[in-house]
C-alpha cells in the first residue's frame, strides 16, 4: 500500500493538513447547519401556521356552521309554530357568526383566498337573511297564519350558503394537509441535516485519526527506528524523508546531523590517530626533558663545586700576589691583579644568582601559608646595612595578607624589588619606598612597591625581566641582570604576574599579584 501522499499535498505541513480537513469539514458542518437552520425556522413556521392558523380556523369554520345552522332552524322552528323563543337560535346564530366569521379572518390573515371563501360564506348567508328570514319572520308576525312551507326560495338560498360552507371546509383541509405534508418534509430534512452533521462529526474524527497514522504517525515511526539504527552505531543507515512537509524537513535535519556525525566521526578518527602520534613526541619529549633537567642539574652540581673552586684560587692567588709581591710591582701590575680578582669574583656572583635562578620552582617550591609581613620582616632584615647606609625610609600597610606560596622564594621577591629600590636612587636623595596592597578586580591581590629613584623608561618596561638584560654599565649600578627576571619567575611560580606601572612618574613602580587562597581552590588543596 502506498502512503506516500500526492504531490500537491507534499508540499503542505501537518498543521496545514490539519487546517485543510478541519476547513472541508467546518464547510461542510455549517452548510449541514444552515440547512437545520433554515429548517428548523420552516418547521416551527409551520407548526404555527397548524397550531395557531389553519386548525383554530377549521374549529371555528365547524362553529361557523352550526351558527348557520341555528339561524336556518330558527326561522323554520318560528315560522311553523309562531313561539317567539324559536328566535333566540336565531339571533344567537347571528352573534355567533359574526365572532368565528371575525376570529376565522384574523387566523387566515395570510391566506386571501381563504378569508375571501369566508368572505362569500358570509355574503351569502347575510343575502339569506335580508332576501329571506327577516321577510319571513316580519310576515309571520303580521299574519299568524303564513308557514314556511311556500318558500321554496329560502331553503335554496341556504343550500347555497352550504356549498360555500363545504367548499371552505374543504379548502382548509386541502391548506391543513399541504401544510403538514409541507411540514413533514421540512422535518425530514431538518432530520437529515443533523444525521449529516453526525456523521461529519464521525467522519472527521476517522480522518483525523487516519491522517494522525499516515501523515504523522507512521514516518514518525519510520524516524524513531531509523534514528535508532544510528544511535546503536549504523552510521550509514538512511534516514527516509515521508509524511507532511514539516516531518520530512526533520527528516533531513537528522539525516544531515547523521552525516555531521559520521563526518565528526571520522575527523575524530583521525584527529586521534594524530593525537597518538603527537603524544608519542611528547612522550619522547618528556624522556627528552628528562635528560635535559638531569644534566641541568648535573651542569649546577659543577657550576656550584667545580666551577667555584678554580675562580676561588685565582681570586686567592691574585690576593697572594699582590699582598707577596706588591712592592716590587707598578701601578699598572697593581691594576691587572685587581681585574682578576674583581673578573673571579663577579664570576662567582653570577653563578650563584644563576644557580638561585634555576631552582626557584624546582629546589624550592615548598607551599605553606606565608605572612607577608614576615617575609617583608626578613627581606628588611638582610638589607638593613643598605636601608642604614642610604638612610632609606620605607612605608608600609600596616597589615599584609597571608598567601599560599614559598617562604623562602617570597622572601627574595621582597628582598630584590626592596634592593633594586633602594640601589637605583637618586644621587643626593633619601630612598623613599612604599609598599602598597589592595584588592584586585578578579579578587586577587594586588601589590606594588614604589620609590623616588631614577625610573625606567616605558620603552624599556618588558626588557627589565629579561634575564642579564641591564639598563646601566657596572661601574655606575652592580649586579647581574638577574634581580627582575628572578621576581617574574617567582611571581608566575605562584600563580601571578608582574609588570612596571609605566604611568608612574615619580621613579619607579613594580606592581605584581598573587592570588587569595580564599579564592583559590586549587591552593586551599594544595596547603
Amino acid at each position: 500500500m502506498n502512503d506516500t501522499p500526492p504531490r500537491g499535498w507534499r508540499r503542505l505541513t501537518v498543521h496545514a493538513w490539519f487546517v485543510a480537513v478541519l476547513a472541508v469539514v467546518a464547510i461542510l458542518v455549517i452548510a449541514c447547519a444552515v440547512v437545520a437552520t433554515v429548517m428548523l425556522d420552516r418547521t416551527a413556521r409551520l407548526s404555527n401556521q397548524l397550531i395557531e392558523g389553519i386548525s383554530p380556523a377549521r374549529v371555528e369554520a365547524a362553529q361557523l356552521e352550526n351558527a348557520l345552522l341555528d339561524q336556518e332552524t330558527g326561522v323554520r322552528g318560528y315560522l311553523l309554530t309562531g313561539r317567539r323563543d324559536f328566535l333566540e337560535p336565531y339571533s344567537e346564530g347571528v352573534r355567533a357568526e359574526q365572532r368565528s366569521g371575525g376570529r376565522i379572518a384574523d387566523l387566515l390573515k395570510d391566506r386571501p383566498g381563504l378569508v375571501a371563501d369566508v368572505g362569500a360564506v358570509r355574503a351569502a348567508a347575510e343575502a339569506w337573511r335580508r332576501d329571506y328570514a327577516q321577510p319571513a319572520i316580519a310576515a309571520k308576525q303580521d299574519d299568524a297564519t303564513v308557514t314556511a312551507a311556500g318558500n321554496e326560495g329560502g331553503k335554496q338560498s341556504f343550500d347555497a350558503i352550504r356549498a360555500r360552507l363545504d367548499r371552505l371546509s374543504a379548502e382548509l383541509t386541502r391548506a391543513r394537509t399541504a401544510a403538514q405534508s409541507e411540514l413533514d418534509r421540512a422535518q425530514r430534512i431538518r432530520n437529515w441535516a443533523f444525521v449529516a452533521m453526525v456523521v461529519l462529526f464521525l467522519l472527521a474524527g476517522i480522518a483525523i485519526a487516519v491522517l494522525l497514522r499516515r501523515a504523522i504517525g507512521r514516518p514518525l515511526d519510520e524516524l524513531r527506528v531509523a534514528s535508532r539504527h544510528v544511535a546503536t552505531g549504523d552510521f550509514g543507515h538512511p534516514i527516509p524523508e515521508r509524511g507532511p512537509a514539516d516531518i520530512r524537513e526533520l527528516s533531513r535535519d537528522v539525516d544531515l546531523m547523521r552525516t555531521r556525525l559520521v563526518r565528526a566521526l571520522q575527523e575524530s578518527h583521525e584527529a586521534q590517530g594524530l593525537l597518538r602520534a603527537q603524544t608519542a613526541d611528547l612522550d619522547a619529549q618528556a624522556v627528552e626533558l628528562r635528560r635535559s633537567n638531569a644534566e641541568l642539574e648535573q651542569f649546577a652540581y659543577v657550576a656550584s663545586h667545580d666551577l667555584q673552586e678554580p675562580l676561588r684560587k685565582i681570586a686567592t692567588f691574585c690576593q697572594l700576589l699582590q699582598k707577596r709581591y706588591g712592592s716590587v710591582l707598578d701601578e699598572r701590575g697593581a691594576q691587572y691583579i685587581h681585574f682578576a680578582v674583581d673578573g673571579a669574583t663577579r664570576m662567582q656572583v653570577l653563578i650563584n644568582d644563576l644557580l638561585s635562578f634555576s631552582r626557584v620552582g624546582r629546589m624550592y617550591d615548598d607551599r605553606k601559608p606565608v605572612d607577608l609581613d614576615d617575609a617583608l620582616d626578613k627581606a628588611l632584615d638582610d638589607l638593613s646595612t643598605a636601608v642604614e647606609e642610604s638612610d632609606a625610609r620605607v612605608e608600609r600597610p600596616d597589615d599584609l595578607p597571608t598567601v599560599t606560596g614559598d617562604r623562602t622564594l617570597l622572601g627574595l621577591l621582597w628582598q630584590n624589588l626592596l634592593g633594586n629600590a633602594i640601589k637605583f636612587r637618586r644621587a643626593g636623595e633619601r630612598p623613599e619606598i612604599r609598599v602598597e596592597c589592595v584588592r584586585g578586580e578578579q579578587g586577587e591581590w594586588l601589590l606594588s612597591v614604589s620609590d623616588n629613584g631614577i625610573g625606567i623608561e616605558p620603552e624599556f618596561a618588558e626588557k627589565v625581566f629579561v634575564i642579564f638584560q641591564r639598563l646601566h654599565n657596572r661601574e655606575t649600578y652592580g649586579g647581574t641582570g638577574i634581580g627582575l627576571a628572578m621576581c617574574r619567575k617567582i611571581v608566575e611560580n605562584h600563580g601571578g604576574r608582574i609588570w612596571l606601572d609605566t604611568g608612574y612618574t615619580g621613579g619607579t613602580r613594580i606592581c605584581f599579584t598573587l592570588p587569595d587562597p580564599a579564592l583559590d581552590p586549587v591552593s586551599e588543596s594544595d596547603s
